[in-house]
């Protein structure tokens, strides 16, 4: 049994052995079913990124769809959140909206300091 099972776990079975299709076929499952909370692996938002650091104050572009529906003082503390979330402790200071030339709004640039 002892024998089994460390030729098992130091992978000692031939490559062409059933119990090799086996060993490959576990490894298989557990990536494919292991659901990704597991790993703590979620996806990033792209929603905002760093545009460029200016005299200690740094930019940020947020993407409209991320303050979609908000009212200014709830834009405020979402871009903030966000900002957080993703760079650290940072105050923003300003928010202002892009537009294109429909006046659709594009984005957000928030300008932060630390």
């Amino acid at each position: 049994m002892t024998s089994g099972l460390t030729r098992f776990i130091l992978w000692d079975y031939p490559r062409a052995g059933w119990q090799y299709d086996i060993m490959v076929g576990l490894i298989l499952l557990f990536i494919f079913v292991t659901p990704r909370e597991f790993f703590r692996d979620q996806p990033r938002s792209n929603a905002v990124r760093v545009l460029a650091p200016e005299h200690g104050i740094a930019e940020y572009w947020v993407e409209p769809a991320a303050l979609a529906g908000l009212s200014e003082g709830q834009r405020w503390s979402r871009t903030t959140e966000l900002i957080r979330q993703r760079f650290g402790r940072k105050q923003v200071v300003r928010l202002e909206p892009i537009f294109n030339e429909e006046q659709e709004i594009r984005g957000y640039i928030a300008y932060t300091k630390p």
